[in-house]
């Protein structure tokens, strides 16, 4: 990749998303596949772990998640762009509970490609992101309500 595609891209996010007891039922798997045919993100990355009862790492195929005899992955097959390499993987099953699973996702935000552009552009950088859980946000607006009913 060039730096002129680098200047033109979306910030880049990660999630490494636990499933207890290997249970990958695919159900995401379609809402993931729209996100990327409607442009909102570009899978760079994705990879699968699992962490065995003796605390071991072993790293996981594509396979058919809901039992229909197709590999519902397929799409996403060699989406390898160099960023996630063996110590990630290792990084991201020290967080897995013995027994469990997780896929690993590196992706572009698409949708804000543009902008950071832009932003670029005009020297703007960014100095710092984060996120906010659902759980906080639930209980920072229960307090909210909480205090304007006083």
């Amino acid at each position: 990749m060039s730096v002129d595609e680098l200047s033109e891209m979306g910030p880049v996010d990660y999630l490494v998303l636990e499933f207890p007891g290997n249970r990958m039922t695919g159900e995401g798997l379609p809402l993931l596949l729209e996100l990327v045919e409607r442009r909102i993100i570009r899978i760079l990355d994705l990879s699968f772990v699992r962490k065995e009862a003796d605390g071991s790492v072993r790293a996981l195929k594509l396979t058919d998640m809901d039992g229909d005899g197709e590999l519902d992955l397929a799409v996403f097959e060699g989406a390898s762009s160099g960023l996630l390499g063996e110590n990630d993987l290792q990084e991201a099953a020290a967080v897995l509970e013995p027994g469990n699973s997780a896929g690993v996702i590196v992706y572009e935000n698409v949708w804000a490609a543009p902008l950071a552009a832009a932003l670029r552009r005009s020297g703007a950088r960014m100095v710092a992101n984060g996120r906010i859980p659902p759980e906080d946000l639930m209980a920072a607006l229960e307090a909210v309500e909480a205090g304007s009913a006083s």
